[in-house]
């Protein structure tokens, strides 16, 4: 079997990661090859960017998330001869534990056998980024480092600093080419939990296209699907997904609400379900047959004039929840099923109201723990999930305990025997019990509409 595929690492977040995908995406989907992408670590944004290339969705790779079987699942659930292209997040050994590797870029490499190509910002250096290629190399006797792709560089400097890479380090590490200086209207904007979203920039595909364009002639592409070919078959663990009688979930998506892993949505629809998305911003109710609701994490706090004034959305998600509709909610979904967000009018079914603490709260990976039955699973039933959010509500619930890899902890969520909502995000595909009985309820659900 052979499952080509690199992930693109960066030396820190900032380092040009993003674009470097999109490049090189967009010039190999010139060049007719079959291809996917993934993003490593829990991030929703970037994928986006993947998305507007591709036009379909991108897997998250998170060790925190899946072990090393499941991680070659979600590689290896391809055509053999598809190529992924996997971004990694922050800087490629960046991540957690004693030695600070853990869950890192660094991490889904050597458990997945993927070789790794390195982005490299070299503005502002020369020779030095020799020095700093050398010591990615040798941090970790198994770096898996094949390759090396600079950003923010010149042709001149290129030829100077693939040289010398070549002098010392022969073919263990090769350049694979560079990415010159982007002209603004190349840039994609930012802002504090990273990239604006993919929906957000209106020209984003003309930016998207002049950017591979001013990379045809500076991207090796035969070098990267060469070092591509090199990546072993990962350990696989096909996982035991349930198959249901058909039901329907509503999936609010929209700018305020699009912080939804694909992986959860792809396991409800193995497990049998139709997904029908509906936009709150566009004042659209949750559709009249559906069974089961997820309401997911986002900007909601950019948009609360426009959910505020949006009256039969928002009373159509309160009455669907109020009559018991199986019910997902996550951070920002969460805050809108509150009273108040930034002093406007939400949906009210919770009492808690949001506000902006002006830094991250209780950011990074969590464990949560149920201390009581609800629609995700018995008493003690244990969910990995992930917090990235500046803002935070007087009431956020005590139904489940969370704890961090450093051993904080505290009470969150709400949960009752059709609702859950809180600030964690849930990959569920890490969690198919977990799945599975929201499945459960929302045919539950179906079955008492019926009678």
């Amino acid at each position: 079997m052979s499952h080509p595929r690199a992930i693109f690492a960066g030396t820190s977040s900032g380092s040009g990661k993003t674009a470097a995908v999109c490049a090189v995406l967009s010039l190999l989907k010139r060049r007719g090859v079959s291809l996917r992408s993934c993003k490593c670590g829990p991030d929703y944004i970037d994928p986006m960017f993947h998305k507007a290339v591709l036009g379909i969705d991108s897997s998250n790779l998170d060790p925190f998330f899946c072990d090393a079987g499941l991680l070659g699942y979600l590689l290896t659930d391809c055509p053999e001869d598809m190529l992924t292209v996997i971004e990694g997040v922050m800087g490629y050994y960046d991540g957690t534990g004693e030695d600070g590797t853990d869950n890192s870029t660094y991490t889904v490499a050597s458990r997945t056998k993927t070789p790794v190509i390195l982005v490299v910002n070299a503005r502002g250096a020369a020779v030095s980024l020799v020095a700093a290629i050398e010591g990615f190399l040798r941090f970790r006797p198994d770096s898996g480092i094949r390759g090396v792709l600079f950003s923010r560089m010149t042709a001149m400097s290129y030829r100077n600093v693939s040289g010398l890479m070549k002098k010392r380090l022969g073919d263990e590490v090769i350049p694979v080419g560079y990415i010159p200086q982007l002209p603004e209207d190349c840039l994609i904007p930012s802002r504090h939990l990273g990239l604006v979203t993919a929906d957000e920039i209106e020209d984003l595909s003309a930016r998207l296209e002049k950017t591979a364009d001013m990379c045809s002639d500076t991207i090796d592409l035969d070098a990267i699907l060469r070092i591509a070919s090199e990546a072993r078959e990962p350990d696989v663990t096909v996982p035991d997904i349930p198959r249901f009688e058909p039901v329907k979930i509503a999936v609010a998506r929209d700018d305020a609400f699009c912080f939804c892993y694909s992986d959860t949505v792809r396991l409800l629809e193995k497990m049998g379900a139709c997904i029908e998305y509906f936009s709150p911003l566009a004042d659209e109710p949750v559709p009249d047959d559906a069974d089961g609701l997820i309401l997911p994490g986002g900007y909601p706090e950019l948009h609360t004039d426009e959910l505020e004034k949006n009256v039969s959305s928002r009373d159509s998600v309160a009455d669907a929840v109020r009559r018991g509709m199986p019910t997902v909610a996550e951070c920002g979904g969460f805050q809108y099923l509150g009273a108040e967000l930034a002093g406007k009018k939400m949906c009210g079914v919770l009492p808690h109201s949001s506000f902006n603490t002006g830094k991250l709260v209780r950011f990074g990976y969590v464990t949560i723990t149920a201390k009581e039955a609800g629609l995700l699973g018995c008493e003690g039933t244990a969910l990995k999930a992930h917090e990235f959010h500046y803002w935070d509500s007087t009431e956020n619930g005590s139904s489940f305990h969370a704890e961090k890899p450093n051993g904080r902890s505290w009470d969150c969520c709400v949960m009752t025997d059709t609702l859950y909502a809180g600030y964690p995000h849930l990959y569920l595909l890490s969690g198919i019990p977990a799945a599975a009985a929201f499945y459960k309820k929302c045919l539950g659900f179906r079955e008492e509409k019926g009678i």
